[in-house]
């Protein structure tokens, strides 16, 4: 298998536990090592690379993208005055 493909499995792998529930970090990383006998060092990078993907696309969702003809907070007037 290579690596992109068990990079893969292994986030699908993670993604499934905890869509079942799982909360603790180490069962997840035990029950994917487990199933998919691979070592437990490539489940932590995996895991990594996986959660650093998962925070860039919360950045995204989060950042305020200027509206025309919104001015948050400030009404219109003291902004074009």
């Amino acid at each position: 298998m290579n690596r992109s493909t068990q990079s893969t499995n292994i986030k699908e792998a993670i993604n499934a536990l905890l869509d079942k529930g799982l909360t603790d970090k180490q069962d997840i990383y035990t029950k994917v090592v487990e199933d998919l006998g691979v070592p437990r060092p490539t489940v932590r990078r995996v895991a990594r690379d996986l959660r650093n993907e998962l925070l860039q696309k919360i950045q995204i969702l989060q950042s305020e993208v200027p509206r025309p003809g919104y001015f948050g907070n400030k009404d219109a007037e003291s902004v074009t005055a």
